[in-house]
């Protein structure tokens, strides 16, 4: 990855796992499915210098492409190097978007692969998505099953590459005390589990860097 994305990664990684549920309810009331956790990402990462915003993304059904619609996070790098992307793509959840059922070890071994949280261009993007559509394939055929609509390269595609609007805040926020805790439950249980997952996947790196310091060690004779 290019320095500003892993600056960004990190500045990512290290505002989410300082996210806590009470902070969830600050932002809106009714049932969010993760909105709230974007939004408040959203708002920490411009606190921090960055211009981001949550994008949603509605597309659509054409041919054998299902319509649909999507939420994500974007920021827009004024000051990217010369011939690359200016806009960062940020799926706080990017794993879910290729769980299918029945899947095999390989297939399963490939997602727990991918990073919790996306950060990165849309072209690199794309590279993930191909990678994720062929090994699906290759899962289901093991299973006897076909390729669903919404695991096909296009519709995929269409989640992030949709024509979107750039929110800097929900839409219809309520006003101060109009939260109820029991309402953002099931997005204080998607926070929870992302965190625990983004702390293992650290731990993995850091436990990987270990392991080739140490392999780098032996090939040069050191002690």
């Amino acid at each position: 990855m290019p320095q500003h994305e892993t600056e960004v990664l990190s500045a990512v990684r290290t505002l989410m796992l300082s996210i806590k549920e009470k902070d969830l309810h600050s932002v809106k009331s009714g049932t969010c499915n993760a909105s709230c956790i974007r939004f408040y990402l959203a708002k920490l990462l411009r606190l921090s210098g960055h211009n981001a915003a949550v994008c949603s993304a509605r597309w659509q059904g054409s041919g054998k492409v299902p319509g649909g619609d999507n939420e994500y996070i974007d920021i827009i790098m004024s000051d990217s190097p010369v011939g690359q992307d200016d806009r960062l793509i940020i799926d706080i959840d990017f794993r879910s978007h290729f769980e299918i059922a029945r899947a095999v070890d390989s297939y399963q071994r490939i997602m727990e692969s991918l990073p919790v949280v996306y950060v990165g261009t849309v072209a690199r993007l794309n590279q993930f998505l191909q990678v994720m559509v062929d090994a699906a394939k290759f899962s289901l055929k093991q299973n006897s099953m076909p390729l669903p609509p919404w695991r096909s390269l296009n519709y995929l595609q269409s989640k992030w590459l949709s024509p979107y609007k750039r929110h800097l805040g929900p839409i219809n926020q309520e006003g101060p005390g109009m939260f109820s805790p029991g309402l953002h439950r099931q997005c204080a249980e998607n926070l929870m589990r992302l965190q625990f997952a983004l702390h293992a996947e650290q731990e993995a790196e850091r436990f990987v860097k270990k392991k080739k310091s140490r392999e780098r060690m032996r090939i040069h004779g050191a002690p």
